[in-house]
């Protein structure tokens, strides 16, 4: 027969069990529906407009997974928009329809053809965004390009298959297949890529109507994060393997063509070139010149690159084919300098909602044009969402 005192240590023991369970329970119910699918753009992405142009032809070789873009203009447009950030849950509702209206007027201000996103498309991490959904967003934005009518290509940032998104790298690049395949001539993501680190390494090429080569873009994964079990930390970077993959398709490309080609690269997370150079630029130093804009960051430092060194920038110059680098990933930079003949650019950052204050602040906000011409020389010029709106 049980005592009184243990009688007394049971019914303890159920009343701290009952405000655990509720605990548990109501973190699971959170759970599930910070990861539901929730399309709340989409009645606005149904009102977007085609945004008339010219159209080039494109064409896709399968056994290369690459695509040709092939061009009668005088001028083509290339338009870079980087961490656009949408949240896709009801919380970021009105902050995702800001940074998609804010794409649209820069797209129409623009009328590029190409656009080219440099990472953290989405942001499911569940802070901020209350979402941890990176599938729904990337389906509405897919749908909101489509309507717009002009290809886009993609390179992915630190934030588009966090740890805790629904979708993980396999599954992200498997939706990114199915939506270029049910979007031929919109989302322009290769069924084949190089066996090399990264979710998607891509080479694009934009030709002349005589067949000769305008550039070459190639598509860098700057990784994520590093693998804290390999004793690495912080942001991660373009691996030796990617490297090598760069080098070998300028190489045969050049042969083919029977020069250096000319070429682009675009990718997320800045080089520790980009810190080289401004370090050399605030020294006074003749191997900077300096083109415009800023590095506004505060939070991280003034550039927040990986710790590692990536061989990618000096074989870059040692090959002499990429004169222009882009990146995203610090959302108050948008510097441009050149340095040891490589033109390294922060794109103008579209996010409403990552970064704490920054649906107030309007400079930093914006894209960034490349005009090509036919000989592959080309101009750069930032586009400011807030000067769009004084016209």
């Amino acid at each position: 027969m049980r005592t009184i005192f243990e009688k007394q240590k049971e019914h303890n023991r159920k009343q701290q069990k009952g405000p655990f369970l509720f605990l548990m329970l109501l973190l699971l119910a959170l759970y599930h529906v910070m990861c539901m699918d929730r399309f709340f753009l989409m009645p606005y992405i149904h009102t977007v407009s085609r945004v008339e142009k010219q159209q080039d032809r494109i064409i896709y070789q399968e056994a290369l997974g690459v695509y040709t873009i092939t061009t009668e203009k005088e001028s083509f447009k290339l338009l870079q928009l980087t961490d656009i950030h949408l949240g896709g849950s009801l919380l970021s509702r009105s902050q995702d329809l800001k940074a998609l209206k804010a794409c649209y007027t820069l797209i129409c201000h623009t009328r590029p053809d190409l656009v080219v996103i440099t990472g953290d498309l989405v942001f499911p991490t569940g802070v901020k965004s209350f979402s941890l959904n990176n599938g729904a967003p990337l389906v509405q934005f897919a749908a909101f390009m489509r309507n717009t009518g002009i290809p886009w290509v993609f390179a992915y940032g630190n934030h588009d298959t966090e740890r805790v998104a629904t979708l993980d790298a396999r599954e992200f690049d498997s939706l990114m297949k199915t939506l270029s395949c049910a979007n031929p001539g919109s989302l322009l993501y290769p069924d084949i890529q190089p066996d090399i680190s990264g979710r998607n390494n891509q080479m694009i090429e934009i030709r002349n109507t005589d067949g000769a080569l305008r550039q070459a873009l190639f598509l860098l994964d700057s990784n994520a994060y590093r693998n804290r079990a390999d004793g690495g930390k912080g942001y991660d970077y373009i691996h030796d393997d990617q490297v090598a993959w760069y080098q070998k398709t300028v190489t045969a490309l050049s042969e083919k063509e029977g020069y250096t080609i000319p070429s682009m690269a675009f990718f997320h997370i800045p080089l520790r070139e980009y810190k080289e150079a401004d370090e050399r630029y605030r020294q006074g130093s003749d191997q900077v010149q300096y083109y415009y804009g800023v590095l506004g960051e505060k939070m991280s430092g003034r550039i927040c690159c990986s710790r590692e060194k990536s061989r990618f920038f000096d074989t870059a110059v040692e090959l002499g084919s990429t004169k222009a680098m882009f990146c995203g990933h610090d959302h108050y930079n948008n510097q441009s300098l050149e340095y040891k003949g490589i033109r390294l650019t922060y794109g103008y950052s579209i996010d409403y909602l990552a970064m704490p204050g920054i649906e107030r602040d309007t400079a930093q906000r914006g894209a960034t044009l490349i005009t090509i011409a036919p000989g592959g020389e080309f101009q750069i010029v930032p586009c400011r969402l807030s000067d769009l709106a004084r016209k």
